[in-house]
């Protein structure tokens, strides 16, 4: 008797507990358990809108998309897996075990598809979907890949497409980015990546508790990424890549009066397309090579600017009155600065400044940087915009180096003498400029007076934004000054001697500064950095050729690049 109110008592209490569980489920946790209930049934198959295309300044294509096709496995029925891999390897001539081993590795939940092949062929992908009937598991989706039907055309400029690295997940989370995105890296991709990425939508289905799809509850179209307009102009951007491929360097093509980029190469370049389609050697090849061809040379490289920099000599000369368009120094080839020789390239005898100017005077440009000091001339340079980044809209752009007798005094380094401020004065020594700085310091003298910000981002979709990159600050020299700076400038070309004279028989009138910079290790660096027409001034280009040999060389190249820009009707 005893023994069945204790079986009774042990099975009242065990029901009392199942119903005070039932209570807690249903009552207190109820709403809890309704919502993960409703989250493990519903599933979302996400699909992909566009990025957003990259056009010239006239609309013409640089960058848009392609519609690839990705393979997947629904996997509901896990009995037919391995049937309809071999199917889908036969199709693609691949084979079932790679397919396999990627099923593996991408499988998350029953309910989720597995992608298993990636940017198949549109006659594979239309294969494929004649077993649609057989193989319901089977899946081909379209999907926009990055396509470029210019190659290479303003590599650097546009930069490339990847998946998100560690240190840009943690700079752009909070922006919606999330691991395995893929992001712009480098030029317009990178720095315009927020307008031009796309945002995915997708289907929301049902799934019963086998994982199998039971109903469609809705659908979120996905949105495509905004247009970017660039101020580059295609035709001129082929010219200049045609003209310097094969040459180490870059070139510039900019209007003075506005500050847009209107062509910009660098070589070597590279094919942004490798990062699309993972090709893995060759891109090992673009990080590993030497001769860097995913650096933008024009805008991240900063070199000795050489006898380009005696225009700043030549301003600060004037600007100061240390010298005037009447005053001449005597070249015999050479001359003692405190106990070292310093030479110049040519004996040229009396020269002004317009001479010196014309034929790349070493002599004339010692003497006046002597008689200005290196502060001087230190000043005049970042009033020129040198010494600091230009203002350019992509990233990575240089400040490039001014030296400076103070900061060196002021940081305790060796003492500042005049065989530094000689060197200086024609661009050797510390200093260092990038193409994109010599550009800008050219436009001042184009346009009489204004520091331009160079830009290449004309709109984004439908907002115009090129006007809001127009900044302008004034240089305030003399007219006298610029008068004397740009006679000197034409008569580089037009002086039968000039070392720009091989740009005289061009049908448009020229009128620049050659340079011809010594470096460490190697041939010289070349310059060329100039406008036309002369008088009334559309173009700055500068031509930068590492260890290119003598600034003739790149007088040369400007030339045949203003030359079919004349034949093509685009000056």
């Amino acid at each position: 008797m005893e023994r069945r109110k204790i079986l009774s008592l042990i099975i009242i209490l065990m029901f009392l507990s199942l119903a005070g569980g039932l209570l807690n489920l249903d009552i207190l946790q109820g709403a809890k358990f309704r919502r993960l209930s409703d989250s493990n049934c519903i599933r979302l198959i996400s699909q992909s809108g566009s990025r957003g295309n990259i056009l010239d300044r006239n609309g013409e294509v640089i960058v848009n998309n392609r519609i690839s096709y990705d393979v997947m496995i629904m996997p509901q029925d896990m009995d037919r897996l391995d049937e309809e891999l071999d199917l889908i390897g036969r199709i693609l001539g691949t084979g079932a075990k790679g397919l396999k081993a990627e099923f593996k590795k991408n499988f998350l939940s029953s309910s989720i598809p597995v992608t298993v092949a990636t940017n198949i062929k549109s006659t594979e992908a239309i294969l494929l979907g004649e077993y649609k009937a057989d193989y319901p598991s089977i899946i081909v989706t379209p999907k926009p890949l990055r396509n470029y039907p210019c190659g290479s055309l303003a590599s650097h400029l546009i930069g490339y497409l990847n998946e998100i690295d560690r240190w840009r997940l943690t700079k752009l989370e909070d922006y919606g980015y999330k691991t395995k995105d893929i992001v712009g890296f480098g030029g317009v991709e990178e720095k315009y990546d927020y307008y031009l990425r796309q945002e995915e939508g997708g289907l929301s289905v049902e799934v019963n508790h086998r994982g199998k799809i039971t109903r469609v509850l809705g659908f979120e179209p996905p949105r495509n990424g905004r247009d970017v307009q660039l101020t580059l102009d295609i035709r001129i951007q082929k010219i200049v890549e045609d003209s310097l491929r094969g040459r180490k360097g870059s070139v510039v093509l900019m209007d003075p009066r506005t500050g847009e980029i209107l062509a910009l190469a660098n070589y070597p370049d590279f094919n942004p397309s490798a990062f699309v389609n993972k090709r893995s050697r060759e891109i090992s090849g673009l990080f590993n090579n030497p001769d860097s061809p995913l650096v933008n040379r024009a805008i991240a490289s900063a070199y000795p600017p050489a006898s380009v920099f005696k225009l700043v000599v030549a301003s600060a000369g004037l600007e100061t009155k240390k010298i005037n368009s009447s005053t001449r120094f005597f070249c015999d080839g050479s001359m003692m600065v405190g106990r070292r020789r310093f030479k110049c390239w040519a004996r040229h005898g009396s020269e002004d400044i317009f001479q010196a100017i014309a034929h790349s005077c070493d002599i004339f440009f010692y003497r006046t940087g002597l008689l200005l000091g290196a502060q001087n001339i230190h000043d005049y340079a970042l009033r020129l915009g040198l010494g600091k980044p230009p203002g350019f809209d992509l990233e990575g752009e240089t400040a490039g180096y001014i030296p400076s007798p103070l900061k060196r005094k002021l940081n305790n380094f060796r003492s500042w003498f005049d065989g530094d401020t000689a060197n200086f004065s024609i661009g050797q020594g510390d200093c260092l400029a990038s193409p994109m700085q010599i550009t800008v310091m050219l436009a001042v003298f184009a346009n009489r007076g204004w520091l331009v910000a160079p830009h290449v981002v004309k709109a984004v979709g439908d907002v115009e934004i090129a006007s809001r990159k127009r900044r302008f600050n004034a240089v305030p020299f003399r007219k006298e000054t610029f008068d004397v700076v740009r006679r000197g400038l034409s008569r580089v070309v037009s002086d039968p001697e000039g070392t720009g004279n091989a740009l005289a028989g061009l049908p448009v009138k020229v009128s620049g500064k050659t340079g011809t910079a010594q470096v460490s290790r190697g041939a010289t660096h070349a310059w060329f950095a100039g406008f036309f027409p002369s008088d009334e001034p559309k173009y700055v280009i500068c031509v930068f050729l590492e260890n290119g040999g003598p600034g003739h060389a790149a007088c040369q190249l400007a030339g045949k690049i203003i030359e079919a820009m004349s034949a093509q009707g685009l000056i």
